[in-house]
């Protein structure tokens, strides 16, 4: 199966009018699994955007159709969330039709400066969120709940993590991905702590200013 062919087959059966479309994801790199889909964005001036899943050649299939004004507004928001997943699809994808340089050397751009400083309150709204998650997982004696709560502090803990030391953010496999580029070491720790996660989260904390509870307003 070759992925770029049945691609750029697909683009040009569904979208003869795009201005640009690439192709992204693990399926062009070494990261590439039996399950890795077809990952197409595709730029057109005609509405809707939308995102659609479908089969094609035995292929799964993420389509990412843009406008001009929607994609400004979905790079936007990730910027002010600080987790950056259309814009690594874009610089990293490969173009099947049109030029999409000038976007991908945009978004590359953007990886490469990194987000933008944390303000005090986004600084103090992490302390408090930690602070209380360390709080009910000390206190709680239900055996599933102190389950669910340490899974929330492990994943807590390696955002704050990136956030407070100025990397992006994501979630599921990604997560771990940023952690490792952005810190291997406390990547690989943090790996370790699975299940008990308290020191690695009182480390993140006190980096932060500590434990922040009594006078934090919101």
């Amino acid at each position: 199966m070759d992925p770029i062919t049945d691609a750029r087959d697909l683009v040009a059966e569904r979208f003869p009018e795009a201005t640009w479309a690439l192709l992204t994801g693990s399926v062009l790199g070494p990261a590439r699994t039996p399950g890795s889909d077809l990952d197409v964005v595709v730029l057109r001036d005609a509405e809707p955007g939308f995102r659609e899943s479908l089969r094609f050649r035995g292929w799964p299939v993420e389509l990412f159709v843009h406008t001009p004004d929607r994609l400004a507004h979905f790079l936007a928001s990730e910027l002010a969330a600080r987790k950056p997943s259309l814009h690594r699809m874009i610089a990293t994808g490969l173009p099947l039709i049109g030029d999409p340089v000038a976007a991908q050397r945009k978004c590359a751009k953007v990886l490469a400066d990194g987000p933008a400083p944390l303000s005090e309150d986004e600084r103090n709204r992490l302390r408090y969120g930690l602070t209380d998650l360390l709080d009910d997982l000390r206190h709680a004696v239900d055996p599933g709940e102190r389950a669910v709560l340490a899974a929330a502090l492990w994943t807590e803990t390696a955002q704050a993590r990136l956030l407070l030391g100025g990397g992006w953010v994501s979630r599921g496999k990604w997560l771990l991905r940023e952690l490792r580029q952005h810190d291997p070491a406390f990547a690989e720790r943090w790996l370790t702590v699975r299940e008990n996660g308290v020191d690695l989260a009182l480390e993140v904390l006190d980096s932060a200013g500590g434990p922040l509870f009594e006078g934090y307003r919101a």
